[in-house]
């Protein structure tokens, strides 16, 4: 009996399909392994944030771990935070639901909508007596997914906004090889500069640690 052989696939050969199956994206968010431009930007290890002036950014922190940063601008502020995602499928349609069902069990409303990285969540959030704009964001990438809230005067206005969105797309995400649930947060850290300012700091005679970020608040985790 005999069979037919399978053919041998060449690196070249599987190369070109793995392109096919990642399509190029003309804009970011970017993964740190495909080429996307150079700007100056906060290395936080998993996360690279861009900077500019007017920006302050503060830390999201789980307990001893950073997962997560706040860029605020003016009247504005965008909170992201970069997720570990399975290899071949995203997973923004299950956290948008998930976040949507969040909403909903804070009293407050959301519906769907296209935005410039593709649909989107436009929520409602009672905070204060008063129902607060929020814009959820989701990108999937390479292995890792990105999520954007927008919150404060750029949630409604979309001039304010363009700044914040120009930050998702300059963000630049830091994966790493080892393996991850999915929705496990990937761990951010300090800059190298002010990690040293802060051991500076902290061995000075009777000095207290220092961090140069303020701890951010915090919208709507995934878990």
């Amino acid at each position: 009996m005999f069979r037919r052989r399978r053919r041998e696939e060449s690196p070249e050969t599987k190369a070109v399909e793995a392109a096919e199956q990642v399509p190029a994206r003309e804009s970011g968010p970017w993964d740190a392994d495909e080429p996307h431009p150079e700007r100056e930007r906060v290395d936080l290890g998993g996360m690279r944030l861009p900077v500019d002036s007017g920006f302050e950014i503060q830390l999201n922190v789980a307990g001893d771990q950073i997962v997560g940063a706040v860029i605020l601008f003016q009247e504005s502020a965008l909170q992201v935070h970069a997720f570990a995602a399975p290899k071949r499928s995203g997973i923004w349609d299950e956290v948008r639901a998930e976040l949507a069902e969040g909403v909903k069990g804070a009293g407050g409303t959301s519906e769907e909508k296209d935005g410039p990285f593709g649909v989107e969540l436009a929520a409602r959030i009672p905070a204060d007596g008063v129902e607060q704009p929020v814009r959820y964001i989701g990108v999937d990438g390479p292995r890792w997914f990105l999520r954007g809230v927008i919150s404060g005067r750029a949630a409604a206005d979309a001039e304010a906004a363009a700044t914040l969105e120009g930050v998702i797309r300059d963000i630049v995400v830091v994966r790493g090889d080892e393996p991850m649930p999915p929705k496990e947060p990937i761990e951010l850290r300090l800059p190298p500069e002010a990690r040293q300012a802060a051991e500076r700091q902290a061995a000075g005679p009777g000095a207290q640690s220092l961090n140069p970020f303020k701890r951010g608040p915090e919208i709507a985790e995934i878990r």
